[in-house]
């Protein structure tokens, strides 16, 4: 027998509601900031704790380019990285979409969030938090992507695959 279909409510990324899951980096005015470069820039200090220790580890950055999704849009598919933190930064100023739940064992339709960051926040996902791969709205758009490289014996992502229809996105 097939599970009823569960509709992701859209939420509003604020820090507060994030904070299961990581952290969100934006420059508020709740963030730790100060004048620097002789007055000519702000600098929002110390906005997400990434987490790239561990043997053999280090900092990766890079880009991701992404294409924008079709809605409605089924959610199949989770990950996480049990290694690492992993932040994503829009290049551009654009809104985007972060489906998540917190880390642990795999989760199921119930226990999956979604939230809007928009222009001019980024996430960064705790280690191990589970998260649906990287979702662009309207137009294709470069994220500076942070996280763990290096070796890991039995990978850094783990891969869930939900029930087909299980799960839907609507705008």
């Amino acid at each position: 027998m097939k599970p009823l279909a569960t509709l992701l409510t859209i939420e509003l990324l604020t820090a507060e509601a994030f904070r299961p899951f990581g952290d969100v980096i934006e420059a508020s005015d709740a963030a730790r900031h100060f004048t620097i470069n002789e007055g000519f820039a702000e600098r929002y200090h110390d906005l997400a704790r990434v987490d790239t220790a561990g043997e053999g580890g280090h900092t990766v950055v890079s880009i991701f380019k992404a294409q924008p999704r079709t809605f409605p849009l089924a959610i199949t598919v989770m990950e996480r990285h049990p290694l690492g933190s992993q932040a994503f930064v829009a290049l551009a100023p654009m809104p985007f979409l972060v489906v998540v739940a917190q880390p642990g064992e795999a989760p199921g339709p119930g226990d999956i969030r979604c939230f809007l960051a928009q222009a001019g926040q980024g996430v960064n996902y705790s280690r191990g938090t589970w998260h649906h791969p990287l979702i662009a709205l309207d137009v294709p758009g470069d994220f500076l992507v942070i996280d763990r490289g290096g070796p890991a014996p039995h990978g850094n992502c783990d891969e869930i695959t939900l029930e087909e229809g299980a799960l839907w996105l609507v705008r």
